[in-house]
């Protein structure tokens, strides 16, 4: 195919992000410097935020087979952008500076961010089986390094071996269900997998177990039921950015890209299929809110509780008709920024890098007295995250029932009000901590001036996005509603 400057265009976000990476990576060979690095990867990613806009303009347009640059793409790349800003930003806090903080080597750890981003871009606009699994594969790799980061801490270490090894098994289940896939439909692309089922009226039972086992490696991405058993571990040994990256621009760039292979080929979600996607749908929501409820470890609650957010979200991907599209992306961009503003206390409360991170629910303790804002921030997290009104995440959560009522899916929406019910309870434990005094208190604090800080600036400005979003939330839903997905014939 010929290339025009419009396919430069409408690939400038990824192009953008691609050569931050290779800047950096320069920079760092020529001088070890935190903050030229820090200051180079921001930049790199609000130009590629930027360069949305004239993209927007050629869209939709098809790049090679692999990718689709249409709106919905766009929207999920400048979700997960924003995201990984966000991430970087907490980083450099986290890391410290000078002899204070990581004593490692720094400057890698956004190396691997930024590599890890544009593997999700790239996951975000695929609608070809091929370009799924690069986009994927360039997405997980660059996390194995992050999530094992903090080398020296053994924790560290063992979420990074634990998330390599199961995730080498998923992306083998992924890497053979296409194998099958492609026998049955002998196409790659997800439209002509899609013709190829119509075609046959049901799915056959080669493309069931073909799509059955893609299911199992994209729902271990996803940490849903029963493939959950990584997800409390790693998060709690991972740096607190990383753990931030991994709940939001991470699972974001999946779940787009199921989406969009459910949306462009209907039949895959059809039949036993729709059954599978039910059960694991309504086991997450319990499993993930039950377990939740036995945690002391702030981290691990924010794990298993992203277990039940995404069992949630599966709600919207079974109804598959009328508002389910527009239902994820609102979803999608409330928990996005409830999980940031959560982790980001964690990562405020444990920075600079002193070894391990404050993630254990005492050290939270009577917090209120002592740092007021970001006790703050965080009751507004944990609220949103529980889906109360005035808050972000209610918005999220009625769209979300209202698909699946929409859809008649009764056994689904009774989960989500149950699993609802329960998660108000730990949500609200962590608040009451918060708010506790006692004396001898074990005092774990952030920064004096934390928020005048980047990472503190940014967390401020996401508490105040979540309660803003849930009081007017019409800038929200115009944005989801102009992200269409582009189904060509």
């Amino acid at each position: 195919m010929e290339f025009t400057i419009q396919h430069f265009i409408a690939l400038a976000p990824l192009l953008i992000t691609s050569l931050t990476v290779v800047v950096v990576m320069l920079a760092i060979a020529w001088r070890r410097n935190h903050s030229q690095t820090f200051l180079l990867s921001v930049a790199g990613l609000n130009l590629a935020l930027l360069s949305i806009f004239p993209a927007l303009k050629v869209a939709p347009l098809a790049v090679t087979p692999l990718l689709m640059m249409d709106n919905f793409a766009y929207l999920y790349t400048g979700l997960i952008l924003v995201s990984t800003l966000a991430c970087v930003t907490l980083a450099h806090a986290y890391l410290g500076e000078g002899g204070t903080g990581y004593p490692g080597n720094r400057e890698e750890l956004y190396l691997l961010i930024l590599l890890a981003a544009a593997g999700g871009i790239v996951l975000v606009s695929a609608q070809h089986l091929a370009g799924l699994f690069i986009g994927l594969e360039l997405l997980s790799v660059p996390v194995y390094g992050l999530v094992a980061y903090a080398f020296f801490n053994k924790r560290s270490l063992e979420a990074g071996i634990k998330y390599m090894v199961l995730s080498a098994a998923g992306s083998a289940f992924l890497l053979f269900g296409m194998a099958l896939l492609y026998a049955e439909a002998g196409s790659l692309s997800f439209s002509g997998i899609g013709h190829a089922l119509a075609s046959t009226g049901a799915p056959s039972a080669i493309a069931q177990l073909g799509l059955g086992m893609m299911l199992v490696g994209l729902a271990f991405k996803l940490s849903l039921v029963p493939f959950h058993l990584w997800t409390p571990d790693v998060y709690e040994g991972a740096p607190a950015p990383v753990a931030a990256f991994l709940a939001t621009a991470s699972k974001v760039a999946v779940f787009a890209v199921i989406v969009r292979l459910f949306q462009i080929s209907p039949a895959a979600t059809t039949g036993v299929m729709s059954d599978v996607l039910t059960v694991i749908a309504i086991a997450s929501i319990l499993f993930g809110n039950l377990l939740a409820l036995t945690q002391n470890n702030l981290k691990r609650l924010l794990g298993f509780s992203s277990i039940a957010h995404f069992g949630y979200l599966l709600i919207a991907l079974i109804a598959s008709k009328g508002m389910a599209v527009e239902a994820i992306g609102v979803y999608l961009i409330t928990y996005v920024l409830t999980s940031l503003g959560a982790f980001g206390v964690i990562t405020m409360m444990s920075s600079p890098y002193k070894g391990r991170d404050a993630d254990a629910l005492y050290e939270y303790r009577g917090l209120f007295w002592r740092r007021p804002y970001m006790t703050a921030v965080l009751t507004v997290m944990m609220l949103s995250l529980a889906g109360i009104p005035l808050t972000a995440g209610f918005i999220g959560k009625f769209y979300i029932i209202a698909t699946g009522v929409e859809a008649h899916q009764w056994w689904l929406v009774g989960s989500l009000i149950l699993g609802s019910a329960i998660g108000v309870f730990y949500y609200l434990r962590v608040m009451v901590t918060l708010y506790l005094v006692e004396p001898k208190l074990h005092r774990h604090d952030a920064p004096l001036n934390w928020e005048q800080k980047a990472g503190g600036v940014m967390l401020l400005a996401v508490s105040i996005l979540v309660f803003v979003l849930g009081v007017y939330p019409q800038p929200m839903l115009e944005l989801v509603q102009h992200a269409t997905l582009y189904l060509h014939g």
